[in-house]
This record gives C-alpha cells, structure tokens and sequence, in this order.
C-alpha cells in the first residue's frame, strides 16, 4: 500500500470524515449542545454532579459517529432499538449487548435495568431526615398536590401526538426528581430518555430562578410572613419505624414502586436505625458518587444526534417547564388552602416545596419567607413538604407504569 492510499485510509476512517457524509453536521451540532450543557454545569453550577457527566457523555456519542453501523462507536442506538423489537430475538439479552455493544452502551445497561436511579433513591433515603414529615403528616398533602403538573404535562403531550407511554415519561418530568424521571422512562419511552433526563435536570437546577416569580405571584405578603410554630421533637422509635410502614404499604399498593421505594427506605433505615453507620457513610458518599459517574455519562450517551434533534425535544422542553411550574402552582394552592383552615398558621411557601428536588425546593421556601420577614425560619417546616414530594413522585411514576407498561 503505497502512502496516499494510506492517508486516504486515515482519512476515511477519521470521524471528521463522518461529520461530512450521513448526517454528520447533526452531531457537530450535538457537540455545540454539549459545549452549552458543559458551561452551564461548570460555570453556572445547573446540577454540576450530573450535568456534567451528562454533558461529556452527549459529546463523546456525538465525537464517536463513525456510522450507525460503526463497532468503533462508544453507543449504538439500534442495538437497544433491536433489544425492545420482537423480530431481532438474539439482542433480547443483556449478553448481546456486552458482545456488540461500545463502553457507553455497556454502562447504559444499568440504567436501562433500573439499577442507577434505584441506588441514587438509596442515597437520597440515606441522606434525608424524614422527621418534619413525621411531625406534621400534612406535608403529605402538600407532597401530593405538587404532582398536578404531572398529569396536566401528561394530557398535554397526549394533545400534542405523543401516545401514552411517551406522555407518562414527560409528564414525570414535573416532579422534579431526575432519578424517578430517568427510571420511568427507560421502562416506556427509552427513545425520549436523552431530552427528559436533561430537561428534569436542568429545571430543577433552575429552580432559584422558576418557583419565586409563582411564590409571589399566588401568595400575598401577609402570607409570606407567617411564622410557623416549631414542630415536635421526633422520637427515634418512630424514624426507623417510619421507612418501614412506608414501604409495606406503597409496595402493597403499588408494586410497580418498589425498585424506588424499597431503596429509598431501606437508605434511611440504615440512616436512622443506630446500627449501620458504615453503611448509611458508604450510601451517602462513595456508592452515591460512583453510581453519579455512571448514570449522569450513560443518560448522556442518548443523546446522539439523529434521536435528539427533532420537534418532540422542543416539545418537551416546553412540557417539561409547564409541568415544573403546575406542580410549583398546586403545591401553593393547597399551602394557602392550609393557611385558610389552619386560620393563618400554615405558611404557603412551604407548598412549593411540595416538588421533590430536596433539599434546593426547600431553601429557596426558606429565603423567600426571609424576604417578607427576616426573623421567618420556614426550612424544616418545608422539607416536610420536601420529602412528601420525594415519596409522591415515586408514587406517581409507580401508577403510571401500572398503567401503561
């Protein structure tokens, strides 16, 4: 082989030679994406944890285009689409995909097996006081009233084409829980799962800047200035009893729930019960940070131009923040409906916190309330809400994959 026909190999085999045949400017465009998401996590701190990996996992799919039939590309969309399809009966295993997949595909097969968002839960349960919720059992109905976003999100992409699994996955998206939206997704609609994972994560990274303009709008001053009484003191018998009762009954009543539930308590039984202190530590800190690494670079491997660059992104886009922001709206809505019955002694804010991004939800309930009065000291009182809203969004993704898998 002489040299030019040694540079022409190179060179056809380069991927800059892709961008240029096949659709290639799609993924240079991806790779503009990419750049956006990387300065939006590292620069503006949007969810950096999972933004980040998110954003370099969207450009190394995007950077690895050799060709849909390439085995040098690190994901390969029609395998998984061959895995779900009836007629390609030897790519219905995990085994498949380890023989003829990339790295990303390799790694994606834990999110796909629910096993990512499910530890995540067992980090969250692990890290989370549930007390303000025990204290005052309320909060629940706040928790559920933040999930209307959800199910007005869900009729909305139903009127924009979407069919039912895919308008489950992006009506998810309002509450406000990346794991839980990632989770339900790859069990209806994992050709979606690229833009709702970024659109769940980018909104709730911009909570500080959604949910105050909805706080003041719904609440008067009078109401943003109410002081809460302090909730009782928790006993221990009752935390760790607490996860317990939790998980027999919304297990029993939704068994679809459990990969999410189930994780969730068991992480904060190991928190409270006393005698697992190493592994509630682990949880928290090194099984949390390993499983983040994995999930954030495997969503982001979804992310290859030719499934994400079409009308149904921009649509849930826009589906995802109406969601985002109902859910913010019925949460207050219920909090002032508290503060009437309660004869102004429930807050209002704290209803916003009703959207399980714990604990941001909550702090920004706390410096809204701190505004109209200085001596306001709402956080506890709104990580009841808080909770409530982890537990309701598992909840609802539970009730629509009973409903439409």
């Amino acid at each position: 082989m002489d040299i030019l026909e040694t540079l022409k190999t190179l060179w056809t085999g380069s991927g800059f030679y892709s961008f240029m045949v096949d659709g290639g400017w799609k993924n240079l465009v991806m790779i503009a994406v990419a750049c956006v998401l990387l300065f939006l996590g590292i620069k503006k701190k949007f969810e950096p944890l999972l933004l980040v990996g998110i954003a370099f996992g969207c450009l190394l799919v995007n950077l690895s285009y050799f060709g849909p039939d390439s085995s040098d590309a690190l994901y390969h969309p029609d395998l998984w689409t061959n895995f779900l399809n009836p007629e390609h009966a030897d790519y219905h295993s995990y085994g498949a995909i380890l023989a003829h997949g990339g790295l990303l595909d390799i790694l994606y097969i834990g999110v796909k097996a629910g096993i990512y968002p499910s530890l995540i839960f067992m980090g969250v349960g692990a890290m989370t006081d549930f007390g303000p919720l025990i204290s005052n059992p309320k909060s629940l109905l706040l928790g559920a009233a933040a999930q209307m976003g959800v199910f007005l999100a869900f009729f909305g992409a139903t009127l924009l084409g979407f069919n039912g699994n895919e308008a489950a996955s992006i009506g998810i998206i309002g509450g406000a829980d990346g794991p839980t939206a990632i989770f339900l997704t790859t069990k209806l609609a994992p050709n979606l799962l690229g833009p709702i994972a970024i659109a769940a994560y980018s909104y709730m990274a911009l909570i500080p800047m959604i949910q105050p303009p909805l706080m003041r709008l719904l609440t008067t001053e009078k109401e943003r200035q109410v002081k809460m009484e302090q909730t009782r003191v928790v006993s221990k018998t009752e935390k760790i009893i607490f996860p317990i009762i939790v998980a027999m009954f919304v297990i029993l009543l939704l068994p679809s729930t459990a990969p999410l539930i189930g994780c969730l308590m068991l992480g904060n039984l190991w928190r409270e019960c006393g005698v697992t202190e190493r592994l509630s530590d682990t949880v928290q800190n090194a099984l949390m940070n390993i499983v983040t690494v994995f999930l954030g670079i495997s969503v982001g491997a979804t992310t290859a131009a030719n499934s994400f660059l079409n009308l149904q992104t921009l649509f849930i886009i826009v589906l995802g923040l109406t969601a985002f922001c109902f859910s913010t709206i019925g949460g207050l809505l219920v909090g002032k409906l508290m503060y009437v019955v309660t004869g102004g002694k429930i807050n209002p804010l704290i209803g916003s916190a009703g959207v399980s991004a714990v604990p941001m939800a909550a702090r920004v309930a706390q410096m809204e309330g701190q505004k109209a009065n200085p001596s306001n000291f709402l956080l506890m009182h709104a990580m009841g809400p808080n909770v409530a809203g982890v537990i309701g969004s598992a909840i609802a993704a539970g009730f629509l994959l009973a409903v439409f898998k």
